[in-house]
């Protein structure tokens, strides 16, 4: 059975897997897992519970049969926006409708918390067109940078 359910402590070492393993994957140019912790710590999943949960955030992870296969989160920038981050899938998960699924219950939690706004950033346009092209369809649009991360893309949906 396939479920999404907000992250427990004992799983902090399986996501970080599944980030680093897509991370790999989308920038070929980072060869190894020393190469990626150079850019990311992951700093945030090590501590997920004072980056998201106690800071007006959840993090979820999708899991097929107790294996994390994807990850995302909301995590506040401020008191009315919030930042989409770490959504990341197995390639054999993508394109079944999780990341829908799963951002509408992020979504839906964040409109809860209070927040009007969300953004999210992207590292390269031409490697994570399916990405942009998802956002975009959720009602993203482009904004100008927002943060001092290596990314070049910076998005922003209002909610209604």
């Amino acid at each position: 059975m396939i479920e999404i359910r907000p992250i427990q402590q004992h799983q902090i070492a399986q996501a970080k897997q599944i980030v680093i393993t897509v991370c790999l994957e989308i920038w070929q140019d980072l060869r190894t897992e020393e190469d990626l912790m150079r850019y990311d710590s992951m700093s945030d999943i090590e501590q997920v519970r004072s980056h998201y949960f106690d800071n007006r955030g959840v993090f979820l992870v999708l899991l097929d049969k107790e294996q994390i296969v994807g990850t995302g989160g909301i995590r506040k920038l401020d008191t009315e926006i919030c930042e989409l981050k770490r959504m990341w899938f197995l390639k054999e998960y993508r394109g079944q409708g999780w990341g829908g699924k799963m951002v509408q219950i992020l979504f839906d939690f964040a409109k809860q918390v209070g927040y009007r706004k969300v953004r999210l950033d992207l590292a390269n346009e031409e490697r994570q067109q399916q990405a942009l092209k998802f956002y975009k369809k959720l009602g993203f649009y482009q904004i100008d940078r927002y943060n001092n991360s290596p990314c070049n893309i910076f998005m922003e949906k209002l909610f209604e």
